[in-house]
C-alpha cells in the first residue's frame, strides 16, 4: 500500500512538474465582467452584514423614542389639566 502512494506521489510530482504554463489572454471585457462580479458580491456581503449588525440598533432607538414621546404626552397631559383647574 505504501508503495502505491509513494508511486501515486512520484508520478504526480513529474506530471505536475512537465506541465507547461498556459499562454492565455484575458480581455478587457472579461477582466471587467469579473471585477464587476467581485464588487457586487462584496457589497452584498456588506449590506446584508450591516442590516444585520444594525437592526437592533433601530429598534432599541425606537423603542427609546416612543418612551420618550409617551412621557412627553403624560407631562404635557398633566401640565395642562393643572393650569385649568
Amino acid at each position: 500500500m505504501k508503495k502505491q502512494i509513494g508511486a501515486a506521489a512520484i508520478i504526480l510530482g513529474l506530471v505536475l512538474g512537465a506541465a507547461n504554463p498556459a499562454a492565455a489572454y484575458v480581455g478587457p471585457g472579461a477582466g471587467l465582467s469579473l471585477l464587476g462580479a467581485f464588487w457586487g458580491l462584496v457589497l452584498a456581503i456588506g449590506a446584508a452584514l450591516g442590516f444585520v449588525i444594525l437592526w437592533p440598533l433601530r429598534r432599541m432607538l425606537k423603542r427609546g423614542k416612543g418612551k420618550q414621546a409617551q412621557a412627553a404626552k403624560v407631562s404635557h397631559d398633566g401640565s395642562s389639566t393643572s393650569t385649568s383647574s
